[in-house]
Parts: structure tokens; sequence; C-alpha cells
């Protein structure tokens, strides 16, 4: 496993996948969504699922929800259906689902965020939730992180970032600025106005890519939080203790974190897990956002500050904007070859425990 593992864009990315899944026979399924990529190219979401008859656990494997962190869940999907293509595939009695580019336009564009500059993360809201309100504190935070202008060349945001959390303390600052909004469409962390086109094409197909299953276990690929080149597995709801055992289990103690205002989780309004789960395509399902560190989080939140602004209210070309938007793919999947070569194995380690488990288990 090398760097090069890693798609250089999301047609390519598509391209390998889809070959990579016919390599082991697997059934492949798309759903296409609006829009276009920058070459024209169609934008959907990909399933692949291993034809295995009888087997009544699951393992869901899926990447790309933030657009942007698209390369780096990709890249682990790739290498492991090669290692499954040249070393005979899944333990007996596991089906695996891998679900590649669960927002294509983001993947495809270099955004977070969809065409509406909805965060699917934020979007997921189960029955009876709305999609109104903010944190309390983000009306107080919104001129300082969207402010209604192109990036500059020089900014004062990183220090003014850090003087407001030595006032407020960063935990704080943490679960207000990224726990989502649904006031300011323009702003981070929008959770939009109703159903985003990713919820809209896995309400109509999740079920019928994902289940039915006696047991599930899912790892949802993301990059940005936690230490350069490690991983914590994040539970963005309450799990009881017998999969938190489990997860000891199979990953060892201090892998996996619940809500934690000085560590790495947090928890999101309309979170994917939450919304995986009350999909009844199992009755035990363990959702789980593998988290793969990069850069800390004051120049996590600058650059993704000048990305959203550059969107906005840059031109297309400016160098200020294409800088912006180069360097929100850097802080999402680093070019640093060391980083690159420890998360993959990583996390081809993780899916192959996880499927390990699953069959182990049964």
């Amino acid at each position: 496993m090398t760097a090069t593992a890693f798609p250089s864009d999301y047609a390519s990315s598509r391209a390998r996948f889809r070959e990579a899944a016919k390599r082991l026979g697997w059934i492949l399924r798309a759903h296409r969504v609006d829009g276009t990529g920058p070459a024209g190219e169609e934008l959907t979401i990909d399933a692949a699922n291993s034809p295995t008859p009888g087997a009544d656990h699951v393992l869901i494997v899926s990447s790309g929800l933030h657009g942007v962190e698209a390369p780096f869940g990709a890249a682990v999907q790739l290498a492991v259906m090669d290692q499954w293509a040249e070393k005979g595939g899944l333990p007996a009695g596991v089906r695996a689902v891998f679900l590649h580019g669960l927002n294509p336009y983001g993947c495809a564009w270099g955004r977070r965020v969809d065409a509406a500059n909805v965060d699917p993360n934020r979007n997921f809201l189960l029955p009876g939730q709305e999609y109104r309100g903010s944190p309390d504190t983000y009306k107080h935070f919104d001129g300082l992180l969207n402010p209604p202008r192109p990036p500059a060349r020089w900014d004062p945001f990183v220090l003014h970032a850090w003087l407001e959390v030595a006032r407020h303390g960063l935990p704080a600052l943490k679960q207000a600025l990224v726990g989502g909004q649904y006031e300011y469409p323009k702003g981070l962390f929008f959770g939009g106005h109703g159903p985003s086109t990713t919820h809209l094409a896995l309400r109509e197909r999740f079920r019928e890519w994902a289940g039915p299953a006696d047991r599930a276990v899912h790892l949802d690929f993301h990059s940005g939080l936690g230490r350069w080149g490690s991983y914590k597995l994040l539970l963005d709801s309450p799990v009881p203790a017998a999969h938190r055992k489990q997860m000891d289990e199979w990953f060892g103690p201090g892998t996996h974190e619940e809500d934690n205002p000085n560590g790495v989780a947090y928890l999101p309004r309309g979170g994917f897990g939450p919304w995986c789960v009350a999909q009844g395509v199992a009755t035990d399902y363990l959702y789980m956002v593998a988290e793969f560190g990069t850069y800390s989080n004051v120049p996590m939140l600058a650059g993704m500050r000048a990305e959203n602004r550059a969107h906005h209210w840059g031109r297309p070309g400016e160098p200020v904007v294409e800088r912006a938007r180069a360097r929100m793919r850097e802080l999402f999947c680093p070019a640093s070859a060391e980083w690159r070569a420890r998360v993959l194995a990583q996390g081809v380690e993780l899916v192959r425990r996880a499927a390990t488990g699953l069959a182990r288990d049964g």
C-alpha cells in the first residue's frame, strides 16, 4: 500500500471503485444525483455488495460524506477490495456493503458540503426534528466565521480565534460551532432547510443496499480531527455496554470515544450515524466514525473559513481563491507520503478487524 493508492479526483476514484468491485464479482448499483463534476462527469453515489448468500452479518464501509475527505476513505476501500481479490475475500458468514462518494458534488468539487452548501453530516434529522435554529453562540461568531467577502492574502482570523478560545474555552466553542446550524445558508456547518440530495438518495436506497441483516457494523471514514496520522472511532450517539465491550475486543481499549469535550468526539445535530441506526436494516447496528487526524483545530477552522469565503464571494481563477481551495484539500488529505502510508495501513486494518470480529462473533 502506497500513497499512489489515493485517487487524484472524483472521476478516477469512481472508475477505480467500480473496477475493483467488478474484479471481486460484487453487485454494483449507482444512484445519480443532479449536477455534474468539473469535467462535466455525472455524479453518483455508488454501492458495491458482496454476493454472500445466507450471510446475516453485514459490514458497511462508507466514504465521502464530507466530499473533500473522500480520497482517503476511497483509498481504504480500494486497498481492502484489492486485498480481498488477491487473498480470497471476506470471512465466511459476512456480507460487505461499500458505499462510495456519499456526497458526490463535494467529492468532485473539493468541498465538504453539497451544491446547496449543506453539510450532509448535519442534515440527517430524524422524524420530529426541525431544520431550524442554531447554537446560542453561533450568531455571535457569524461575522468572524462567515465574512461576506473574498479571502484576503493576510487575515488575522487565527489570532482572533485563539483569543476566543482563551475567552470561552475550546470545548464550549467546539460544540457550539460544529454542532450544526440551520439559519445561515452561506455559513459553515449549515445543516439545510430540508433533506439534502444525499439524504434523499439514501432515504430511497439505503435499506435496499444495506439490509436486511441480524447484525451490522458500519465504518464511516473521515479525516481532519485528531492527532496527525492517528485515529479514533467516534460514537455520535449513546451505545449499549455490549457494543463498547465489542469495540474494546475488536479494535483495542482506548480506540473509541463518545462525546468528549476535551477530545475528538462531539455531538452534531443531524448526524449520519443515528439516522443509519434508525433505518432498521439490522436488529443490532453499530455505527462508528473512523476519524483520522491531520492538522490542529484552529488552522482547520481557518482553512474551512477561507474556502467557504472563496466559494461564495471569490472569482474562480483568482490566486487567493485557488490557494484557499488547495489548502482545503491539503488540510483534509495531506500530501505527505508518511501520513498517507500510516492512515491507509490503519484504515485497512480497521476493516479487517471488523470483518474478522463479525465472523468470529457469529
